[in-house]
């Protein structure tokens, strides 16, 4: 009887093990079923996106079940081709790029669904050091600007023009040197002033080739400058995607917002290996100084509104679009409310 009550404990033991082990491996593999993969597209690469990077590092993108493949298109129209030949189920870039689609008369329209950045993100440098700067000192001046049709472009132009600039009648706007280019040009001697992104408006401060004297994102108030967005047949074939890529987006600007810029220059190193970290950090600063990294993904009427104030100033507004018809706040308000 003995015998037999050891065997059968040893029997019993021996069970509960082996479904034990059987439970964890269906856990893990239930884990991995549930890592879905986003392909995600940014128009360029810059520490203007720095939440965007955050919730890479920091593994909230994974605490969602996300695997994200990010890739940089390094112009908006690129960015928007991959998105619309599903080259990428996620795009951020400029929302005007959504009304540009929406007015070809597109039957599967893009729709903006968290902001990441809420003003303009460049600079004005002068290659001057000015003590006193005011906008009138740009009157008769060779100023380097923006492509045509871009954000950075529309909103040097608005900011101008708020200042009684007219920026074709009063100063030689040169707008035909490629994105990629406008730094090399303007440190071989091409123009007084340039509107510049950072970190390259901050490396010619350091390097004495330019001096920062006016912030655009300042000026132009709160616009949706950058946001993620997808194609309508994406949004509502993958909803639950969609929702837990907000939620990590949301959990990255809150922690941008609680963090110092120091250590948001820390987590976020590693996409920039080429700049000094010290830089990077003091232009972190700069942008959290002036409120450019928006603290939730809702990107409001306001400020949608504000976009295309802008857009048809800069003559660039192919037709007027509700906020109702391009962006879809649902999402980005339950995960703020959760």
């Amino acid at each position: 009887m003995k015998k037999w009550l050891k065997f059968s404990l040893s029997s019993l033991l021996i069970v509960i093990l082996m479904f034990s082990i059987a439970a964890c491996n269906t856990t893990e593999k239930t884990e991995t079923e549930k890592i879905e993969k986003v392909r995600l597209v940014e128009v360029t690469r810059s520490i203007f996106y720095a939440p965007e990077y955050v919730a890479i590092a920091k593994g909230f993108f994974k605490e969602e079940g996300l695997d994200v493949e990010l890739s940089t298109a390094f112009g908006g129209d690129k960015t928007m081709t991959a998105l619309l030949s599903n080259g990428a189920d996620i795009a951020l870039v400029g929302s005007e790029t959504s009304i540009y689609v929406y007015a070809q008369g597109s039957n599967d329209p893009v729709i903006n669904f968290a902001q990441l950045t809420q003003t303009d993100g460049t600079f004005l440098v002068s290659r001057d050091k000015i003590e006193n700067f005011s906008w009138d000192l740009l009157k008769g001046s060779t100023f380097l600007g923006q492509r045509t049709g871009g954000m950075p472009q529309m909103v040097g132009e608005f900011v101008l023009k708020k200042h009684g600039i007219d920026p074709h009648q009063d100063l030689n706007l040169i707008q035909n040197i490629d994105f990629a280019n406008i730094p090399s040009a303007f440190a071989s001697g091409t123009g007084d002033f340039v509107q510049l992104f950072e970190p390259q408006a901050s490396i010619f401060e350091k390097e004495g080739k330019g001096h920062i004297i006016a912030s655009f994102g300042t000026e132009s108030g709160h616009v949706p400058y950058t946001t993620f967005m997808a194609k309508d047949s994406y949004m509502k074939e993958n909803k639950d995607i969609v929702e837990k890529f907000t939620r990590a987006i949301f959990k990255a600007q809150q922690w941008v917002d609680t963090h110092t810029s120091d250590e948001v220059a820390n987590a976020i190193e590693s996409y920039f290996p080429d700049t000094d970290i010290e830089l990077i950090s003091t232009v972190v600063d700069r942008y959290k100084e002036q409120g450019s990294f928006a603290t939730d993904p809702i990107l409001d009427v306001e400020e949608w509104n504000n976009l295309q104030d802008i857009m048809n100033e800069a003559g660039e507004l192919p037709q007027e679009v509700e906020h109702k018809t391009l962006v879809n706040t649902e999402i980005a308000e339950k995960v703020k409310n959760e």
